[in-house]
């Protein structure tokens, strides 16, 4: 069946991210991820301490650095193993584990300027907070998004508060509007993560928390699965029975349904997570990546459909 999605030259009927940077700057882009050391709110005592209930000791960066290796090494190293499979390409440095805004600027300054200065570095994605963006940091960020493609990614991972408490999120949903308004009143991009199959919730809950995003039309987004990592609070749940995991088929559904409801324009950075091997309890499924996305694909032309088909403004 042909594919007609605008934002495609391929056979995917949603708007990726591979696509996204290959019109924006014209060849390969890849992201270089790094952990530069930061804490988070919900760990050191400020808003919380045990983190978020499913985040492993790395802060969400298992793929990132080594965060005993000064940013630049890491970045090099980092790069050098992406070259393998990409030989030619520039790069998008991503700070990721933990909370990237969660310090002084003139720290912050210390960890991304070294790496921005690189050559062939077009850009910067900075992961955070919404309740980490104090007005300093804000204009730092606006400064960055003056110089670079400047992305910060706000990890939302839901709208309800209930489900927040149960993560131990530490903050709300109408701490995230905030800082996400304070963010897009600078034209700053932000993209967006949501997390699918977290404790206690339904379906309509995904969906739900997926059409209020929409609404904000945001740069991107990353859907994630919830993963059940070694040595998380999750996996002491989960041994004890009392969290579930989606199967492969409703992880699907759930999928092609939140993209439905988004604007064509919006861009997904990914629609699944990578959980380490090594780490990952549940569900073992998702260490097939390119199978889950295959899935996704197959069943979007079997229901034709096409993210945004159930878009309303």
């Amino acid at each position: 069946m042909h594919n007609d999605f605008i934002y495609s030259n391929d056979n995917k009927r949603y708007h990726t991210w591979n696509y996204h940077l290959q019109t924006t700057f014209g060849e390969k882009v890849f992201k270089v991820a790094l952990n530069a050391g930061f804490t988070c709110p919900n760990i050191d005592g400020t808003k919380g301490t045990g983190g978020c209930i499913y985040c492993s000791s790395s802060g969400s960066g298992d793929f990132a650095g080594d965060p005993a290796a000064p940013v630049l090494e890491q970045f090099h190293s980092v790069r050098q193993r992406m070259h393998e499979k990409w030989p030619r390409a520039k790069y998008i440095a991503y700070f990721q584990a933990h909370t990237n805004t969660y310090a002084p600027v003139h720290v912050l300054r210390q960890k991304f300027e070294p790496v921005l200065a690189q050559e062939h570095v077009v850009g910067l994605s900075i992961a955070t907070r919404a309740d980490a963006l104090q007005e300093d940091v804000l204009d730092y960020l606006s400064e960055l998004n003056q110089r670079t493609y400047l992305i910060v990614e706000l990890g939302l991972q839901t709208v309800f508060n209930e489900t927040g408490v149960r993560i131990n999120r530490c903050h709300t949903y109408a701490e995230f509007l905030e800082g996400y308004e304070q963010l897009t009143r600078r034209s700053i991009r932000v993209c967006v993560h949501l997390i699918d199959g977290l404790p206690g919730e339904t379906t309509e809950m995904m969906l739900e928390s997926a059409r209020r995003v929409a609404q904000l039309r945001p740069h991107c987004v990353k859907l994630h699965l919830l993963h059940v990592l070694k040595n998380t609070k999750l996996a002491e749940q989960y041994a004890q029975g009392l969290v579930p995991v989606l199967s492969l088929e409703a992880y699907v559904d759930i999928i092609i349904r939140q993209l439905e409801v988004f604007p064509p324009e919006t861009i997904f950075q990914r629609l699944t997570g990578d959980g380490g091997r090594a780490q990952l309890i549940a569900p073992l499924w998702s260490l097939k990546k390119f199978v889950v996305l295959n899935e996704i694909d197959k069943e979007m032309v079997r229901r034709d459909t096409y993210q945004g088909a159930k878009w309303k403004n």
